[in-house]
């Protein structure tokens, strides 16, 4: 029996061919430009994705990546809130709809779903690549200016994944007021950097001003513990490297890791990890390091060792971003 694809899978191998066409060179130094961009300051009345070779470029190098960490974060919010299923989604600066996949690797099944973003070749490309995934094809996919002119319609979930980047303070702050507005749940993801920690901060400072719960990767939806300046929250995601990705970055290895920070948040009741492991665990002979974000608004260190028994075990299998311990919240 044929078993099918995954949405991940799909999306791999509808990506495969997309740059057919393009030459490579035209690809990489695309791929390139936009990076410099994307790290810089971004005018927001610009769109950044100005034509078909630019999107084609980065699809093609940043979709896979935006999606691994888009689902990874979904994936937390779900263990949280275990009951919630999206009977519809919005997608605020979807560019070409990666979040709108990571979706339905989470949810399976059709729901409304809107991607909204200013670059026309970006919706258009989306578009096309949509047709590969049955939960995908009925979505619309809106010109929409992205800032503080935004306006939303009432839907269950809103995603915004690296778009606060591009926006002034103001922009940042009208686009997560209008998602707390519109949606039952919120979704935001940016690059793992201190800059992008900031910004992720900010955006869960407004959600729960405007009344929502973290569902994660935050244990308690009260102020980060962490000091400003001394380090930022911030996750992993691996990412298969397409052939394009080794081309830009002269790498081998056959995956990268993205790093990224989010903050994933709910008017509904949450159930959040008792503590979330906030780096790659340190396995020493007989014992497990590992760095914990707590229930309490702490910051702790806790050492398990093999009198622990099983948790030694589950210690030696857990990874950065896991809820701790296992036997309480799915890892």
């Amino acid at each position: 029996m044929n078993v099918p694809a995954s949405p991940a899978e799909t999306l791999r191998a509808t990506l495969a061919g997309l740059l057919d066409g393009l030459p490579p060179k035209q690809a990489a130094q695309a791929v390139e430009r936009l990076i410099a961009t994307y790290r810089g300051a971004t005018p927001t009345d610009a769109p950044i994705l100005r034509d078909r070779a630019d999107v084609a470029a980065y699809a093609a190098y940043r979709m896979p990546a935006t999606f691994e960490a888009v689902h990874a974060a979904l994936e937390a919010f779900a263990r949280a809130v275990p009951g919630f299923v999206p009977g519809s989604h919005t997608d605020v600066g979807g560019g070409t709809g990666a979040a709108g996949w990571a979706v339905t690797a989470t949810w399976p099944g059709e729901r409304e779903v809107t991607v909204l973003d200013w670059a026309e070749p970006a919706l258009a490309l989306g578009r096309q690549l949509a047709a590969a995934n049955p939960a995908l094809r009925g979505a619309r996919w809106q010109r929409s200016r992205i800032g503080a002119a935004l306006t939303l319609e009432s839907t269950d979930l809103v995603t915004v994944s690296y778009v606060l980047n591009e926006l002034t303070e103001p922009g940042r702050a009208a686009l997560v007021d209008a998602a707390a507005a519109a949606a039952r749940a919120v979704v935001i993801v940016e690059a793992g950097t201190p800059a992008g920690y900031a910004r992720v901060l900010e955006a869960r400072r407004r959600l729960t001003d405007a009344g929502f719960h973290v569902a994660a990767p935050c244990p308690h939806s009260a102020a980060c513990p962490i000091a400003p300046g001394t380090d930022w929250c911030h996750f992993s995601a691996r990412v298969s490297r397409s052939s394009l990705h080794r081309q830009v970055k002269g790498g081998s290895l056959a995956y990268e890791d993205e790093k990224f920070s989010y903050v994933a948040a709910t008017r509904l009741p949450v159930a959040p990890a008792p503590s979330r492991v906030l780096r790659r665990p340190q396995i020493r002979k007989g014992q497990v390091l590992l760095d914990l974000c707590e229930a309490d608004e702490q910051l702790r260190r806790t050492t398990v060792t093999k009198r622990h028994g099983d948790l030694y075990k589950a210690a030696r299998d857990a990874d950065w971003g896991d809820a701790w311990p296992p036997d309480t919240a799915s890892s």
